[in-house]
């Protein structure tokens, strides 16, 4: 049994339109590239992932089949049309990543990431980290070291082990700095707690609503990452991006 990737890129980036109206955040550029391809070369180097899935929705899928026709890679690069047309129709990540497990009957361990995260550190060590803490689901994290920036986040608290004993979305009280990156290792034994999430009638919308619900149910761990993190959700970010995005570590 491999390693499944699943990067999601459904999003249609309504706070950076005009850019995006006709072009997926993702595939904006950064430095020359597009900003998921410093994602998918990082996923290259990890040598148990197999295939690296895009979801993404209607209107862009052919900006992605395009733009992975021209992609060199050594790994199967396969889009996925989430069957979404319009904005108000979105079925947010947790929606996203039900879908793309079902319609592409994903039954190994899944490694899950925003299309739109840039980040300047290597993933080999979160990988060893997740194995190492196998079957509990992993996320990436990330220290804003400022508690007003972190109630724009979802935010962790972990103890000494790194097990996450709290997660709150944009918490008016954040019990950390440690903000989740929209990067998690969701083990194969793990995949139908996200179906059960979704039977019980969850918000569907944001992926840190179904850790905090998990947290509660089972051991969940975090791992956290150095250097830069940037989180492009805006024209500001994107201009940070262009100008500050340094990249020597990647």
């Amino acid at each position: 049994m491999g390693v499944k990737s699943l990067i999601l890129a459904a999003g249609y980036a309504t706070r950076l339109w005009p850019l995006t109206l006709n072009t997926p955040k993702p595939l904006l550029d950064v430095k020359g590239k597009p900003i998921i391809e410093y994602t998918t070369e990082k996923l290259e180097k990890i040598g148990g992932i197999d295939t690296i899935y895009v979801v993404t929705n209607t209107k862009f899928v052919k900006n992605f089949d395009k733009w992975a026709s021209a992609y060199n890679t050594g790994k199967q690069v396969c889009v996925i049309d989430d069957e979404i047309k319009s904005v108000d129709e979105r079925r947010g990540s947790i929606g996203d990543i039900l879908f793309s497990i079902e319609n592409k009957n994903i039954n190994d361990d899944l490694l899950i990431i925003a299309g739109d995260n840039l980040f300047n550190s290597p993933l080999d060590d979160f990988i060893k980290f997740c194995v190492s803490h196998k079957p509990s689901v992993t996320l990436g994290l990330f220290n804003v070291g400022d508690f007003q920036l972190a109630k724009q986040y979802g935010i962790a608290a972990v103890d000494k082990n790194k097990k996450v004993i709290s997660f709150v979305e944009k918490p008016k009280d954040p019990p950390s700095t440690l903000a989740a990156m929209c990067l998690y290792f969701i083990p194969a034994a793990k995949l139908e707690l996200i179906k059960a999430y979704r039977d019980e009638g969850r918000p569907l919308d944001l992926a840190g609503n179904f850790i905090e619900w998990l947290s509660k149910k089972e051991n969940v761990y975090g791992y956290t990452f150095e250097g830069m993190w940037l989180d492009i959700g805006d024209k500001n970010s994107l201009k940070h991006a262009r100008e500050g995005y340094k990249k020597e570590n990647a």
